[in-house]
Formats: C-alpha cells, sequence, structure tokens
C-alpha cells in the first residue's frame, strides 16, 4: 500500500494514492494521527461543513501522493540517486499537515506553543515538519513537506477555486451549486458556509437579510450566486430603519413602565 516513484510510477501502482493514506505502520503510528486528526477535524468540520470537509479530506489525500510522487522524482533527477524514487511511504501524517497549515491560515496572529516556545500560526507547520524529522529520523520528512505544499495551494494558491469549480459542475444538473447549501420552508437560503472564508460567510448572511427583508423581486427566493451588495446607499437605508425600529421599540418600553 505504500507510495512510491518505483510502486507508483513505474509499476503502475496507481491505487496506492489511495490506500496509503489509510495504511499506517504500528499501532502507536495510528493513535497519534486519529489523535491528531480527531483535534483537526473536529474544528475544520464545525467551520467548513460536513460535505465540504469530506470532499477536502478526499482532495486532499490524493494530491499529497501526488505532490510527493513529483518531489521524490524532482530529487531523484537533480541527485541521480534512485533510492529517492524506492523511498515508500504511508500513513495519514502527510494529510495531517495539510489540514493544519489549513486550521493555522484561519487564526494567523494566534501563537502555538511548541516544546516551550511560542511559535506563531503561520510558521509552525515548518518548524513542526523539522523537529519531527530530527526526533524520529525514520518519517517521511518528504511526505510531511507534500501536505504543507498542498495545505498551502488551498490557502494561498488556485486549489481552492479549482475545488469550487469543480464542486459546482458536478452540481449543475439543476441543484445548487454552493458548497452546503440549504433551503428553509419559506424557500430562503439559510446557510451556505461551507469552504467560504469569514468575509464570504459575512457577505452571504448581508444577502440573506436583505432577501428576508423583501429586496429580492420574488418574495423568499435566494439571490444569485456571487451577487454583491456594491449599492451602499441600500445597504446604509436597512442600518437606519433597524436604527429606527430599535429606538421606536426603546421609546415604548420607557412609556410602558413609567
Amino acid at each position: 500500500t505504500c507510495v512510491s516513484v518505483q510502486q507508483a510510477y513505474w509499476r503502475g501502482g496507481w491505487r496506492r494514492l489511495l490506500l496509503s493514506p489509510l495504511h499506517h505502520v504500528d499501532d502507536w503510528h495510528l493513535y497519534f494521527n486519529m489523535a491528531s486528526f480527531l483535534w483537526k477535524g473536529t474544528n475544520l468540520e464545525r467551520r467548513l461543513g460536513g460535505p465540504w470537509f469530506l470532499y477536502l479530506l478526499c482532495v486532499f489525500s490524493l494530491l499529497t501522493g501526488g505532490v510527493y510522487l513529483l518531489l521524490e522524482a524532482a530529487l531523484t533527477e537533480l541527485t541521480q540517486d534512485q533510492s529517492y524514487s524506492m523511498a515508500c511511504a504511508v500513513g495519514f501524517s502527510g494529510v495531517l499537515f495539510a489540514l493544519k497549515v489549513l486550521s493555522n491560515h484561519y487564526h494567523p496572529g494566534a501563537v502555538t506553543h511548541v516544546m516551550g516556545l511560542p511559535v506563531s500560526n503561520r510558521y509552525v507547520s515548518w518548524v513542526e515538519l523539522v523537529l519531527i524529522h530530527m526526533m524520529s529520523p525514520g518519517t517521511s520528512l518528504i511526505g510531511h513537506l507534500a501536505g504543507i505544499l498542498v495545505g498551502l495551494l488551498y490557502t494561498l494558491g488556485p486549489l481552492k477555486a479549482v475545488m469550487k469549480k469543480c464542486a459546482g459542475f458536478v452540481t449543475s444538473s439543476g441543484y445548487d451549486s454552493r458548497p452546503s447549501a440549504y433551503y428553509n420552508s419559506s424557500g430562503s437560503t439559510a446557510s451556505y458556509s461551507s469552504g467560504l472564508t469569514e468575509e464570504e460567510q459575512l457577505e452571504a448572511a448581508i444577502r440573506n437579510s436583505v432577501n428576508d427583508r423583501g429586496q429580492s423581486s420574488q418574495r423568499g427566493a435566494p439571490p444569485p450566486y456571487g451577487l454583491h451588495l456594491s449599492d451602499e446607499a441600500r445597504v446604509e437605508e436597512i442600518r437606519l430603519r433597524r436604527l429606527r425600529r430599535f429606538d421606536s421599540d426603546s421609546r415604548q418600553q420607557g412609556g410602558r413602565r413609567k
């Protein structure tokens, strides 16, 4: 089940890309990885939503193996050392590094303590990459590095946009293409936060609020995906209406107390 250039590329064992993240060397390897996955997975699933998180896991698992093969092939070519092509890796650690990059991306100003030393979340993945390799030389440095690169492809590169397009293509036959979108009994959009940043989620919430106040041409119809509230006057008008209503309610409550 281990993945390597020799087994996957030379011998055509591409199914190893699917199997290698699931296999572990021993019980402790499995326990440590699953404990780490439980912590990271719980937080990310709550933030992204179950369907998008499952989609993310599948993509990260495949891409981590693919990037690992590319890195080992490049090292073989640069050093002319065939041992890199024969190095076989198994385990979920590479995917966990990708998830760690994503989790840290959502908390860029936070600090993680590594061996008692505070490290910014921007750099903690790289610090852990070096420390793990120093403390456990038998671990796959290239496999962990592949996970970090996959995480960066999602947070800083085009991977997230490509995944959204693929998700939209799959659901283009009459289903809503937004990640984790569902509708309540009135037909309005209730939630679609999967795979979206905080800014996108805030924009989505504002669109829902405007839609609930009858701003849409069809009462209860969800706003078109990608709609931007560029009309600042309308937004300001809505805000003033809410303030007037709040002031009116406050006066009424004050009169009742008197």
